[in-house]
């Protein structure tokens, strides 16, 4: 019996290839280095940032949307390889991790369907 691929569970190294790492910079001239960090689920149309005021990585898939989307802020981002993320992420958080993979998937899985 063939199952489809669209019904099929994808390992986390396909999953993994679904994840964008972005950082983010205050200004286009990029002065004081990475200011955040969002990781996009493509397949799952979700995503995750560090939240500076809560102190921990949230969903908040509709900001980095708007974000990511409005042409206003194309010199303010750059996509990134994961290993380049782990290292934002330390600086953007002050010293903490950027979650693994099977943690980023736990929590867009928990997120409402709206992605908040």
């Amino acid at each position: 019996m063939a199952t489809s691929l669209s019904t099929m569970a994808l390992p986390l190294t396909w999953r993994e290839i679904l994840l964008t790492y972005y950082v983010i910079y205050r200004n286009d001239e990029r002065a004081g280095g990475p200011a955040g960090l969002f990781v996009m689920d493509s397949g799952a149309g979700k995503a995750i940032l560090w939240d500076h005021r809560a102190r921990e990585w949230a969903v908040d898939t509709g900001l980095v949307a708007r974000f990511v989307d409005d042409y206003r802020n194309i010199d303010r981002y750059e996509t990134v390889e994961r290993a380049e993320a782990e290292a934002v992420a330390e600086v953007v958080t002050g010293g903490g991790r950027l979650p693994d993979e099977h943690r980023i998937h736990a929590l867009l899985a928990a997120a409402p369907a709206d992605g908040r």
